[in-house]
């Protein structure tokens, strides 16, 4: 690796390959993420583009000179890795206990604050974005089948929870109501 960057645009996953040629998708990078390891001549996963893909790069070298130099950089650089870990964490909750609506709703829940955050828009009134993964993708991800994912998918669209327009386009109309379905609430707490 001889570059770091940040997403602009798209979506990229990130995959680890065990020895026998497996692999799994192990995290998203969306917009404004962070891809490479200053310091270091490897990293442990592949960085494979799920959509058209824009980023900035940077040199690693001369980016790591830069850190040094200006400290505010590196200072955000550990914001941002620990904002990853954060996720990193609330991911294995995701996967490790919750059900498969529960999962489907989490990503969604995930996927629209990031878009609202990135359009500059609060997560009041009906929240509009783009599904930048696969349904093969989101299974992947979420360690399900395909036919979970879309019956699961219909459900929340069924109950009115979401609607789509197409396959990927989603309008979430209360997303209070999607964080409940997530077993999440606004605060991150438990709910009552």
């Amino acid at each position: 690796m001889d570059f770091v960057g940040s997403v602009v645009s798209g979506v990229a996953a990130l995959t680890q390959t065990m020895e026998d040629g497996r692999t799994q998708m192990v995290g998203l990078l969306l917009p404004s993420d962070f891809a490479g390891r200053p310091g270091r001549d490897s990293a442990a996963y592949d960085v494979v583009a799920t959509t058209d893909l824009v980023m900035c790069c940077f040199r690693k070298k001369p980016f790591e000179k830069m850190m040094a130099e200006t400290p505010h950089i590196a200072q955000r650089l550990l914001q941002m890795t620990l904002d990853e870990l954060d996720a990193a964490r609330e991911w294995m909750l995701v996967l490790g206990r919750k059900t498969a609506r529960e999962k489907i709703a989490s990503l969604l829940t995930i996927i629209a604050r990031r878009d609202a955050s990135l359009q500059l828009h609060g997560m009041a009134g009906t929240l509009k974005f783009t599904l930048p993964l696969t349904r093969e993708a989101m299974a992947d991800y979420l360690g399900l089948t395909l036919e979970t994912v879309s019956r699961q998918i219909s459900a929340l669209k069924r109950d009115k929870v979401i609607f789509l327009e197409g396959k990927r386009i989603i309008t979430i109309p209360n997303f209070t109501r999607l964080l409940e379905e997530a077993g999440d609430d606004n605060d991150g707490g438990m709910l009552a």
